[in-house]
């Protein structure tokens, strides 16, 4: 990997990249630290330090690299594009219209972006609003009787809303820049750029707890060790051969030729992960608006709020493993996939070609999801069951599903800065 970007950093043309993303990245990271307008400051670092993070809105304090709790101008982030992007996705199953678009080509896609685009500025404008509201009656800080706004009009908080969605668009529109002109994926980088941010602070603390140098270093070891499954499955595939019969087309021959289709353990990526927080984090948001006195919000507090309750592992896990194959299936279709085959004349050897492919690729898929959602609920628990057996009450931000992003955004643009390199040295090539 530093052999690469030293290569990278040594060719002009990818050097002005690089430094194009790095430059974009460190504006993202400035504006998570700028508050909002009718945002006190003072009051807000006070609240921080005395009651922490709000588990509730952890997903999205992550996602914002800690600019949600600061009430920064990039208080959301990346996230209203990332459930924008998902929530369309998804509508392709139940709208013809979008999964029509999704084969036009390059032309669909540019709708489709935009729809989603539509889609990210209205859940910015909710989002901000709950965010708003929450940090208004007191439940965003938990234990802090500071006022973090300074006047509580409703102008102001009109005013708030605004500047929070155009931070959203801001942000968005910051990422297609890195996207279009710089390397890798925009969106990508900028959520490996909030993750990366919350690491230092979150090891920092547990190393200064009791114990701390024990801790620190068990916690070091469990990392390495993650990182190191996460590179080798990501990496890992099932290659299911398949062969192109030849064909006369005029004068001239085309097929005769083998390839495979590639399909990965872990197909779904982190998406599980988040639809399986996003749905838990509803009890307990509700929860906070209820007496804080009667059972049922005690025992939602006790058993879906606390990541190391066993109930909320045990819930946390089968969501995850279900909404593994429910993205599968809606991202890779069997029938799909065999009928484009046989169009083209294509077959996997001792597979006859039509429903009998189908079937069997299903069959395929099956058996690597199982696997593929094992690995990602153990991946997503391993941080979290380690800081529960060393009785650390600090939280690695969003549990080992961050070094999953972290992990698998790196080695993605890592790929990309080989390909282009390889682009540009044809030495190799022309020896």
């Amino acid at each position: 990997m530093l052999s690469a970007f030293g290569r990278a950093f040594r060719t002009p043309d990818l050097r002005r990249k690089l430094l194009f993303t790095i430059a974009i990245m460190a504006i993202f990271r400035l504006g998570s630290f700028i508050p909002t307008p009718g945002v006190d400051y003072a009051n807000v670092q006070q609240c921080i330090a005395q009651a922490g993070n709000n588990s509730l809105l952890g997903l999205i304090n992550v996602f914002s690299g800690g600019a949600l709790l600061q009430l920064s101008i990039f208080a959301l982030g990346i996230m209203p594009y990332i459930t924008a992007s998902i929530i369309v996705q998804l509508l392709r199953v139940v709208i013809p219209r979008f999964e029509a678009l999704h084969k036009e080509g390059q032309s669909g896609q540019t709708k489709l972006t935009q729809y989603t685009r539509y889609l990210t500025i209205a859940l910015a404008i909710l989002q901000s609003t709950t965010v708003i509201t929450t940090a208004r009656q007191g439940v965003l800080f938990q234990n802090c009787g500071l006022n973090v706004i300074v006047d509580d009009t409703i102008l102001t908080s009109i005013f708030m809303v605004i500047t929070m969605t155009a931070g959203t668009g801001l942000v968005m529109w910051l990422g297609e820049l890195i996207t279009e002109r710089g390397v890798g994926n925009g969106m990508s980088l900028l959520i490996f750029t909030s993750i990366a941010a919350s690491f230092p602070t979150s090891l920092w603390s547990i190393a200064g707890g009791a114990n701390g140098v024990v801790n620190f270093t068990i916690m070091i070891l469990v990392i390495v060790l993650v990182i190191g499954l996460v590179v080798f499955v990501e990496q890992s595939q099932r290659r299911i051969p398949v062969q192109y019969a030849k064909r006369m087309v005029g004068r001239r021959m085309y097929g005769g030729t083998s390839t495979y289709i590639p399909i990965k353990i872990n197909m779904s990526g982190v998406i599980p992960v988040i639809f399986a927080a996003s749905i838990l984090a509803i009890p307990g948001l509700l929860a906070q608006f209820g007496d804080q006195t009667s059972e049922w919000v005690i025992w939602i507090s006790n058993n879906l709020v606390q990541q190391s309750s066993p109930l909320y592992i045990a819930v946390y896990t089968l969501m995850i493993i279900f909404f593994c194959f429910f993205y599968t299936s809606i991202t890779f279709n069997p029938d799909e996939v065999a009928d484009n085959m046989k169009k083209y004349g294509g077959f996997i050897p001792g597979i006859r070609a039509g429903r009998p492919t189908a079937e069997y690729l299903d069959f395929v898929i099956t058996r690597i999801t199982s696997a593929g959602s094992l690995y990602l609920a153990l991946i997503a628990l391993i941080p979290t069951l380690v800081l529960v057996f060393l009785g650390v009450s600090t939280n690695l931000p969003f549990g080992g599903s961050s070094i999953l992003i972290v992990v698998g955004v790196g080695l993605e643009t890592v790929k990309q800065i080989d390909s282009q390199l390889q682009q540009r040295h044809y030495e190799g090539f022309l020896r």
